[in-house]
């Protein structure tokens, strides 16, 4: 079985996740960057980043896999040239992913070797399990060393989610629900995420929210009476904050926590969510992704996307 054949069958299919932390990414890269790798953020120019074409990276890395990659151009201030960082979001165990890395490394080399110096290849560990992910490929014989390919890793499962509760950093708050806690942490880890909206909803405009907040709710899944007993908590405390949190909630979950309130307020709250599920579309979700995402019947969400 040659090379291609192998990595496309070790594939699964698309999942929600995969697209939705594609967005997340391909919204908040500089964000991504900064938190994660703050070293390399002080490396890039983000005013000259650009994502490349899909048809590139089917090219590159095979069809099957056309959805599971990101790759983009950015400038690196040490070479005063742009370079390539290509993401590779990981969601289930592969034991050949740090070969299929590698795989994808020297065919971004072979083309791009003359134009780019440098290629940065990073993956993303999304998985339930906390385990430590080999991210290094080599030959070598006695005396020599053929090859030493290495790069770099998130595993989120590994990081613990108290480091990130003071951040305004939105891919911090997407991916809160994914580090490390156990289960006596997990209603103050939901406060805390709650909170981090709070600041961020001052800083981000509703669309770049709203995404926040879905790809959250797919990590993250509370029970009604829980998530309730949370949003009182926090009007409590934090009265003005705190209806403004309530205020988008509703967005996003179809528990009603509105319930009781006038005709007409309610009427306004449906006409925010479409327009936040208009612009989500503007950014690139289909119908189907976002029928996922937020619980919504994929119909209604094609009939406003031909409005």
């Amino acid at each position: 079985m040659d090379a291609d054949k192998r990595i496309s069958r070790s594939i699964p299919s698309i999942t929600p996740h995969d697209e939705a932390f594609k967005k997340l990414l391909q919204t908040f890269f500089k964000e991504f960057i900064e938190l994660f790798f703050p070293e390399l953020d002080l490396l890039l120019d983000h005013s000259k980043t650009r994502f490349l074409m899909q048809e590139l990276l089917v090219d590159i890395v095979g069809e099957e896999s056309r959805n599971l990659d990101l790759l983009l151009e950015t400038r690196y201030r040490a070479l005063d040239a742009q370079i390539l960082i290509h993401f590779e979001p990981q969601s289930y165990k592969d034991t050949e992913f740090h070969e299929r890395m590698f795989i994808y490394f020297s065919r971004l080399f072979e083309r791009h070797r003359k134009e780019h110096k440098l290629i940065i290849p990073i993956a993303v560990f999304t998985s339930e399990e906390t385990r430590s992910e080999k991210n290094s490929f080599s030959m070598c014989i006695p005396g020599h060393e053929i090859l030493q390919f290495q790069f770099l890793k998130v595993e989120l499962r590994n990081i613990h989610w108290r480091a990130f509760i003071d951040s305004d950093n939105p891919v911090a708050a997407a991916l809160l629900a994914k580090m490390g806690y156990n289960k006596q942490e997990k209603r103050e880890l939901r406060f805390a995420y709650l909170r981090m909206l709070l600041r961020l909803q001052k800083k981000l405009d509703h669309a770049r929210l709203a995404l926040i907040m879905s790809v959250a709710d797919l990590y993250y899944k509370p029970e009604k009476e829980e998530e309730e007993a949370l949003l009182r908590e926090l009007h409590e405390h934090y009265p003005e904050e705190g209806e403004s949190i309530m205020e988008l909630m509703p967005a996003w979950k179809k528990w009603g926590y509105e319930e009781g309130k006038e005709e007409g307020r309610e009427e306004g709250k449906e006409e925010g969510r479409e327009e936040i599920i208009r612009k989500l579309l503007l950014k690139g979700f289909s119908p189907e992704e976002l029928a996922k995402t937020i619980d919504l019947p994929v119909e209604t969400i094609r009939k406003l996307s031909k409005n």
